[in-house]
């Protein structure tokens, strides 16, 4: 874990957002060393707290999502609450939130409010389909952004059904433009001195990352099909079988590639095809290069076809599952899984810092906290006390 100030030292985040893509946005600032304190309801908590694998009765996604984080209880539904809540933005920087359109606003905490004391907050809004329009009420959540952005249409065999990715895919797109456009929001106040509400619809980013589809379909006319593991722009692109009963895929994007794959796979003659000249011609060639790539393949280890690509400048990975990841040298080079010593589980491994600046690395000082951990150290900062916490322990506001 890297030490020293991070790129965000002073900027203070409140992430009151819960089902991911919000805390994982309010997680990335804190790893470039933003102070982030998480609100949770004082009762039923964050539900990443019940979410998936958990070890003693902690949530091991919890402390992945939660960690560089201060955690606070307060029920926004009370007028304590709220009071408490108007309180904390005030000297804050940011806010990041997921309830439905209109709920800050019922609650007496629209951005009108909280800028009127802090005009330089930048409220974060993260919605399934925006603040607006015919679907902005509607509960939303990743799995939908993924069927209606486009991705699960063209995902899976062509004669299959459309596919889901096994995780949150269209939050963690949704988390990395959160985190962007907040940053950008934040750019701007440098120079007008007001912050200003960014409005994050998770059905949005992952349609931008899926390409040019809307161009293709607006000036073609053409909608994109399913090809399993193969692509439409080039080939030969594919997953492949080795001899010892592991899998390997490889790309030809550059053409310099694909002629080294053929000659690498002894069939140079089909680099003298005219349609070897171009990805989109060679993929509809893509039987006749998969049978040669794959036969080769087959006949192979998987070391074998790994350490052959590797001398003919040809790309290929191995597919990994979980145990390649923690165990590969280029993983381990990278320092990408790093070990956390948290009070509860002790030592804990976890992705590190998503990037390395060269000088205000970012850093991974606490896993996610237990509930509440940090009620005192934040409340105190607004003057309440031992007391003061204790008699609103008792109404249910923290």
């Amino acid at each position: 874990m890297s030490e020293g100030a991070g790129a965000l030292d002073g900027l203070r985040v409140i992430d009151v957002a819960t089902l991911f893509a919000g805390p994982l946005a309010a997680t990335m600032l804190g790893d470039f060393g933003a102070e982030v304190i998480k609100v949770e309801h004082p009762e039923r908590g964050d539900p990443v707290r019940y979410h998936g694998a958990s070890k003693n009765g902690v949530a091991l996604w919890w402390k992945v999502i939660s960690r560089n984080k201060k955690a606070i209880t307060c029920y926004l539904g009370s007028a304590e609450g709220q009071e408490l809540f108007k309180r904390l933005v005030a000297d804050a920087d940011v806010v990041i939130e997921n309830f439905r359109p209109g709920t800050l606003e019922r609650w007496g905490l629209g951005y009108d409010v909280l800028s009127a004391s802090n005009p330089g907050l930048v409220l974060a809004r993260v919605t399934g389909f925006g603040q607006f329009g015919p679907y902005a009420n509607r509960p939303g959540f990743g799995t939908l952004a993924e069927a209606m952005s486009g991705f699960a249409a063209i995902t899976g065999e062509p004669d299959g059904p459309p596919t889901l990715p096994p995780f949150g895919l269209a939050d963690g797109i949704a988390a990395l433009a959160t985190a962007y456009t907040t940053m950008a929001a934040l750019r701007a106040r440098d120079h007008t001195g007001r912050g200003q509400v960014v409005d994050m619809a998770i059905i949005e980013p992952i349609l931008t990352v899926l390409g040019s589809q809307p161009t293709v379909y607006d000036q073609l006319g053409v909608v994109q099909e399913r090809t399993g593991n193969r692509s439409n722009n080039n080939a030969p692109r594919n997953t492949y079988r080795t001899r010892d009963g592991r899998w390997v895929a490889i790309s030809t994007s550059a053409q310099s590639v694909a002629e080294r794959v053929m000659r690498l796979v002894g069939r140079p003659e089909l680099i003298d095809e005219p349609w070897f000249r171009s990805g989109a011609e060679r993929a509809e060639h893509a039987d006749v290069l998969d049978e040669a790539v794959g036969s080769w393949i087959a006949r192979r280890t998987h070391d074998e076809v790994v350490q052959a690509f590797e001398e003919a400048q040809a790309a290929v990975a191995p597919i990994y599952d979980v145990r390649d990841v923690m165990a590969d040298p280029q993983y381990r080079a990278l320092g990408s899984i790093v070990t956390v010593d948290d009070p509860e589980l002790g030592p804990i491994k976890m992705q590190n810092v998503l990037a390395r600046l060269s000088e205000t690395p970012g850093s991974i000082r606490t896993a996610g906290p237990p509930m509440g951990a940090h009620n005192e150290e934040v409340y105190g900062r607004l003057g309440l006390t031992a007391s003061d916490l204790a008699k609103l322990r008792d109404k249910g506001v923290v």
